[in-house]
């Protein structure tokens, strides 16, 4: 993984940030409005959307956000209770996947497709470092809609960070940031509209 070139680039739209024990990447303009906009609606109308369950304390929830799993055939994923089994991969998505590849340099064989539907669809505090996805794991988060805040909570220092995460763009996490650091999408209050973020993995 090629992460000096990630962190070397002079374009003034991306921010390089090295945090204590991890570092990101975010790029605000990764994918340009009008391809956005149909990658959008495209995969609004033709993903496969289910609202997932899990267990809490003994009661079955729904999880406040839709979900889709799609990658290579051999590479179900796990979280929160559940286990997804991957679908076929889309033109689209093999589109977006290609150019998130060149940009990082990572052969990706999944992603997790997260649609938030209004304010009230949020994702709480977790790390994506599940044993499926080896030791510092690279997670190139693409998003598509709604500008939403992206939270960062260091698990031991509790130091917080905040990104906002807009229309078309690029989030790369890298080094031991999963290891250390929770992320979430918190509630809001705000009138916002839908929007689908892409976190494209490497399943061991």
């Amino acid at each position: 993984m090629k992460q000096l070139d990630l962190f070397n680039s002079s374009k003034t739209n991306i921010e390089r940030k090295e945090i204590q024990n991890g570092q990101y990447l975010h790029i605000s303009d990764f994918f340009d409005k009008s391809t956005s906009d149909n990658y959008l609606q495209t995969l609004l109308n033709t993903i496969d959307w289910k609202q997932e369950k899990m267990n809490m304390y003994g009661k079955e929830l729904l999880f406040p956000r839709l979900t889709a799993w799609y990658g290579d055939n051999d590479k179900p994923y796990s979280f929160s209770g559940i286990t997804l089994k991957p679908k076929q991969w889309t033109k689209e998505l093999l589109e977006i996947k290609r150019r998130v590849e060149i940009k990082t340099d990572v052969s990706f064989n999944s992603v997790l497709l997260n649609r938030y539907r209004n304010g009230n669809d949020s994702i709480s505090w977790h790390t994506d470092a599940e044993k499926e996805l080896g030791k510092n794991p690279i997670i190139a988060s693409v998003n598509l809609g709604a500008t939403r805040e992206f939270q960062l909570r260091h698990i031991h220092t509790k130091e917080k960070l905040s990104i906002q995460l807009s229309h078309g763009s690029l989030l790369i996490m890298l080094g031991e940031l999963q290891h250390f650091w929770q992320h979430q999408i918190p509630k809001t209050k705000k009138p916002v509209s839908e929007r689908i973020n892409l976190t494209f993995r490497v399943i061991k």
